[in-house]
């Protein structure tokens, strides 16, 4: 997180407002390789939760260091299971979810629920 004093950065973004000289509520997580990964932009009096922007980019991070190769259900949390996309997925990612929340047989659904749950 950052201070953008004068809304230099805001304005890059498209979130300063010159009529309250402040930026609006913005969070960008950008990758190492410099590409925009996640935005998400709320008026001012809305707050914003650091647990979720912290789970979101352990989520990227997981999905970039298996080349996409394993995807992330949503509030997913580092030790929870991560899904393998495919054809068969289209339409079925719940189900998907619901059957490795029952299958004992991966390794990763044995391992104990991580603090936030999975």
């Amino acid at each position: 997180m950052l201070f953008d004093a004068g809304g230099r950065i805001g304005e890059k973004f498209g979130v300063y407002s010159e009529a309250d000289g402040i930026d609006i509520r913005g969070t960008f997580i950008i990758d190492p390789d410099g590409i925009l990964q996640c935005i998400d932009i709320l008026p001012a009096p809305c707050g914003r939760s650091v647990d979720e922007i912290i789970r979101r980019i352990q989520a990227l991070q997981h999905i970039r260091s298996t080349s996409a190769k394993e995807v992330t259900p949503s509030d997913w949390r580092p030790g929870c299971s991560t899904l393998k996309p495919s054809p068969d997925m289209v339409g079925k990612v719940w189900q998907f979810v619901e059957e490795q929340k029952r299958s004992p047989g991966d390794s990763k659904t044995q391992q104990p629920t991580p603090p936030g749950g999975c």
